[in-house]
């Protein structure tokens, strides 16, 4: 009995003692509340048209986010070429809806420009689908069982050859392409108007997220991923496939960055060989902080990552500009994983991940 005591007290102080990080996330918390405030009451227009651009840009980060959360969900693998990936998708993208194959024109028939959109999304998503399935296939698999920083470097390296490929490809120059989404508003809040570009993006994002979901959750090859995520050795017990459902993850991944790959190149209508490094590393960072490994987590913190980008370049009253975004976007980053190493939606584990 004395053992036993002696054994529960420590474990009630450790219950009961409280913890210097909640109020410190409370005082930050309330201090960005009070700060949009301010903005909100002072350059209403301001803070609308920065919340426009930032929620636009979050369901892009968005469609890449999920992409390494998928990856590492199932393999626990951080990979670093998935902005790459995306990279090479906006070039193909570029390519077919410029004037090099299609030659789509702003303000042609619906019947000739929409068709044509589709088409060159149907031919991205294929080819980085397939693209990160041999990846996969020739860099990844063979160090599943290796030591973790082996694969981490082999996905750097990996990176950097995407990269390469990019610069042969299309040149160091930034490479553009036609503006061919409407650009009349949508309607307007608060003076500022929501373009029909801007809405390309979520009308895209939606359904696709969506059809995600529904395979993830419903299918029985959702459920394989599922079950191979959570213990591989099991899940091939139980008649699992587990190279073809981690060729699968690949897949799914590789696609999400070739729909982000189109959109972005019709909504920013350029790209580089450099595009993939930064917008990749937003991305995994919207993933880290919404909790890497779960697909609602990256999703929000793709959101949270879009606004805080949109707010921190545009609104006029004590915001640091756009030359401190990124040192403010990994600064919140870092104060997460500070006071919530798993992230907003992640779930603690022994390992702490």
């Amino acid at each position: 009995m004395a053992s036993q005591a002696s054994t529960a007290v420590p474990g009630l102080r450790a219950l009961r003692r409280p913890s210097l990080t909640t109020p410190f996330a409370l005082i930050l918390i309330g201090g960005v509340v009070f700060w949009l405030i301010e903005n909100l009451i002072k350059t209403p227009s301001d803070f609308y048209a920065n919340f426009i651009f930032g929620a636009t840009n979050g369901f892009l980060y968005a469609l890449i986010a999920i992409g390494y959360s998928l990856v590492y969900g199932i393999l626990e693998l951080i990979n670093f070429a998935h902005g790459d990936v995306f990279m090479l998708g906006s070039m193909m993208a570029t390519t077919f809806v410029g004037s090099t194959v299609l030659g789509l024109t702003a303000g042609g028939s619906w019947y000739v420009l929409w068709p044509g959109i589709i088409l060159a999304l149907l031919i991205t998503v294929a080819f980085c689908g397939t693209l990160n399935v041999t990846i996969e296939r020739v860099a990844y698999r063979r160090l599943r069982n290796a030591p973790r920083l082996a694969p981490l470097i082999t996905a750097i390296g990996m990176s950097f050859i995407l990269q390469n490929v990019g610069l042969i490809w299309k040149g160091a120059r930034p490479i553009s392409t036609r503006s061919l989404l409407p650009q009349g508003s949508i309607f307007t809040i608060g003076g500022v108007g929501y373009t029909w570009s801007e809405f390309f993006v979520v009308l895209v994002t939606l359904p696709v997220l969506g059809l995600l979901v529904w395979l993830v959750q419903r299918t029985r090859q959702g459920k394989a991923m599922r079950a191979t995520a959570q213990d591989r050795e099991a899940a091939a017990m139980m008649g699992i496939d587990v190279d073809r459902t981690i060729s699968f993850a690949f897949l799914l991944a590789g696609s999400l960055a070739g729909v982000a790959g189109v959109v972005f190149a019709l909504y920013n209508t350029n790209t580089s060989y450099l595009t993939g490094f930064r917008t990749g590393l937003i991305a995994f960072t919207a993933a880290v902080v919404g909790g890497i490994g779960n697909l609602p987590g990256a999703v929000l913190g793709a959101m949270l990552i879009g606004l805080l980008e949109g707010f921190s370049d545009g609104l006029s009253w004590h915001a640091l500009g756009s030359a401190w975004t990124e040192a403010v976007i990994f600064a919140i980053l870092i104060i997460i994983l500070v006071l919530r190493p798993e992230g907003l939606l992640g779930e603690r584990t022994p390992e702490g991940g």
